[in-house]
C-alpha cells in the first residue's frame, strides 16, 4: 500500500477480515471483506470479478501469500481478460511453495540443497535415529502454511531422538504427511542470505537484490526481523539461472544458507510472491520489486538502478521479542543490540505519513502484554492462595 500508494497509484485490499493491517493504511482507497484461502477460490473469483465491474476497467492483481499466488495461477485463465498478474502455471506455483518439490526441482536445476528426508511415521522417525541420527536436525513443514495453521509452527531445531520423537508427535497430522527432517547446517543467523527480485515475462532478472538476516523471529527459524541489503553475486546468478531454466515470472523471494562446510548456498525455501521483507531491498530510486511488477506489468520502461547497500529494515514488534530471546541465550549484548539500529531507514509498521498500522501494532502489543501480565499476577496469588 504504501509503496505504491506514495506513487499515486489507486489501490484496492481484498481481506478475509475487518482487521487486516493494509486496511489501515491512508493508501487504501477500498476494503474488500473476502475470503482468501484456496478453499475459497471459486467464491473469491467471483468477488474479483464484481470488483472488476465496479472499477470498470483492467486491473493489478498482486498475491501477497502462498494461498493468493497458487488462485491466480488455478484460475488465471478466467482472471486474464479483466487483470494483469505474474502468469505462472498452476504446476510450477505448487512446486515453488511445496518444500518437497522445491527440493526436488533445485536439485534438478543444479542448485544445491541441504539433505531432506521424508518420514510418515513414527516407525520412520526411529529408523532415521536407529540409521542416521545427525543432530541437531530441521524439523519442518512441507506445507508451511498448513502447518502454522494448525500449530503455529513452521519449523523446530530438535538436538536429540527424544526431542525429535516429541516434536514429530506434536506436529504430525496422522493420514495426511506434512513432515520432512532437513539437514542442520551450522552457522549464525546472518549467514542466511535473500534475493529478491523481479521476472518478466520472458524470466528475464529486471530489477535484483541480495542481502542477508540479522535476527529471525522466532530466533533461527523464523522471518526476518532485522535484515540488510548487502550485494552477493553468486547468490545472484544462482537465482537468475534457475529462474530462467523453470520459466518463471513475477516477484520472487528466495532463502538461502551458506554452508561453511563446502562453501555453497544451499536453497531453503522459495515464496513465489511479494515477500514480507520487500521493502528491505531498495534501490537508490526507491524502486522495489512491487513497483517494478507495477510497471512492467502497465508496459512502462524500469529506470536504472542501483541497491542501496548496507540498508537496514525491521519488524519492530518481532525484532523487540527476538532481541530479548537472543539476549537470554547469551548470544547478543546491550551493547551489540543498540549498535544494530545504525543504518535502518525503514520499518514494516512505522511511518510518518501512515501512521495508523503502527498505532494498532502497538494497541496490539499493549493488549497481549495486559493478558500475559494479568495471567502472571493470577499465577502469584494462587501460589500464595490468595484470592484476587
Amino acid at each position: 500500500m504504501r509503496s505504491l500508494g506514495s506513487m499515486g497509484v489507486t489501490l484496492y485490499g481484498v481481506d478475509s477480515g475487518r482487521d487486516a493491517t493494509a486496511f489501515a493504511s491512508r493508501y487504501c482507497r477500498r476494503k474488500y471483506i473476502q475470503g482468501i484461502e484456496l478453499s475459497d477460490g471459486d467464491q473469491l473469483l467471483e468477488a474479483l470479478l464484481r470488483i472488476s465491474d465496479q472499477l470498470g476497467r483492467q486491473a493489478i492483481l498482486i498475491a501477497t501469500s502462498d494461498d493468493t499466488s497458487l488462485f491466480v495461477a488455478t484460475y488465471r485463465d478466467k482472471l486474464k481478460e479483466r487483470f494483469l498478474f505474474q502468469n505462472n502455471s498452476r504446476e510450477l506455483i505448487e512446486t515453488l511453495i511445496s518444500k518437497e518439490g522445491m527440493h526436488g526441482l533445485a536439485k534438478a536445476n543444479g542448485v544445491p540443497v541441504p539433505d531432506i528426508t521424508f518420514p510418515r511415521t513414527t516407525e520412520d522417525i526411529q529408523a532415521y535415529i536407529e540409521t542416521d541420527g545427525r543432530f541437531p536436525v530441521m524439523l519442518k513443514a512441507i506445507d508451511g502454511t498448513r502447518l502454522f495453521k494448525r500449530t503455529g509452527k513452521k519449523m523446530v531445531i530438535v538436538t536429540s531422538a527424544k526431542d525429535l520423537l516429541e516434536a514429530f508427535q506434536e506436529l504430525d497430522e496422522p493420514g495426511f504427511p506434512n513432515l520432512m527432517l532437513q539437514e542442520y547446517i551450522p552457522g549464525d543467523d546472518d549467514q542466511i542470505y535473500i534475493f529478491n527480485g523481479y521476472f518478466n515475462k520472458k524470466s528475464e532478472c529486471l530489477l535484483g537484490f541480495t542481502g542477508h538476516k540479522i535476527r529471525q523471529f522466532p530466533i533461527h527459524v523464523g522471518c526476518a526481523s532485522l535484515g540488510v541489503s548487502t550485494w552477493n553475486q553468486e547468490v545472484a546468478d544462482i537465482t537468475t539461472t534457475f529462474m530462467r531454466s523453470i520459466g518463471y515470472q513475477g516477484i520472487l523471494d528466495i532463502g538461502y544458507r551458506y554452508d561453511a562446510r563446502d562453501g555453497s548456498y544451499k536453497v531453503l525455501d522459495i515464496n513465489p510472491r511479494v515477500g514480507q521483507a520487500f521493502r528491505m531491498f531498495v534501490a537508490d530510486n526507491d524502486m522495489d520489486v512491487v513497483r517494478a511488477l507495477y510497471l512492467d506489468l502497465g508496459g512502462q520502461a524500469l529506470p536504472e538502478s542501483k541497491a542501496r547497500e548496507g540498508r537496514r529494515w525491521m519488524i519492530e514488534d518481532l525484532d523487540l521479542i527476538s532481541s530479548y530471546h537472543y539476549y537470554k541465550e547469551g548470544t547478543l549484548s546491550i551493547g551489540q543490540w543498540l549498535r544494530s539500529f545504525r543504518g535502518v531507514e525503514e520499518a514494516m509498521w512505522f511511518s510518518w505519513r501512515d501512521p495508523k498500522p503502527f498505532l494498532l501494532m502497538v494497541g496490539g502489543m499493549a493488549g497481549q502484554f495486559v493478558r500475559w501480565f494479568g495471567k502472571r499476577i493470577t499465577g502469584v496469588f494462587r501460589r500464595s492462595g490468595r484470592k484476587t
